[in-house]
């Protein structure tokens, strides 16, 4: 039970230093950029999959604070970023779990 708190914690702690860098990044009350953010999808895709393969509840915390940096930031930033992590992460969750069955 200790460790889903840790993993909450670590996402909510993500999540408002993600904010806070977005608005930092860009401080207009509006901005419409569509483009997609390669440091952002580096950082998702390591989130997710550390979050989603590790057993070790360190490195889950730090894949669950790395995820929740990317989700947090700004309304409709991130989104394309999160979901290229999640898809890689449940490809590399496939492949090692069809791995260690073969």
């Amino acid at each position: 039970m200790l460790n889903y708190l840790i993993y909450l914690l670590t996402f909510v702690i993500g999540s408002i230093a993600g904010l806070v860098y977005s608005y930092k990044l860009h401080g207009e009350p509006f901005v419409a950029d569509s483009s997609l953010n390669i440091l952002y999808c580096i950082i998702s895709v390591v989130g997710w999959v550390l979050a989603f393969n590790s057993s070790n509840m360190l490195l889950g915390g730090i894949g669950f604070l790395l995820a929740g940096f990317v989700m947090g930031g700004r309304p409709g930033y991130g989104r394309k970023e999160t979901a290229i992590g999640i898809v890689i992460a449940i490809i590399v969750y496939l492949v090692l779990h069809f791995m260690v069955s073969v």
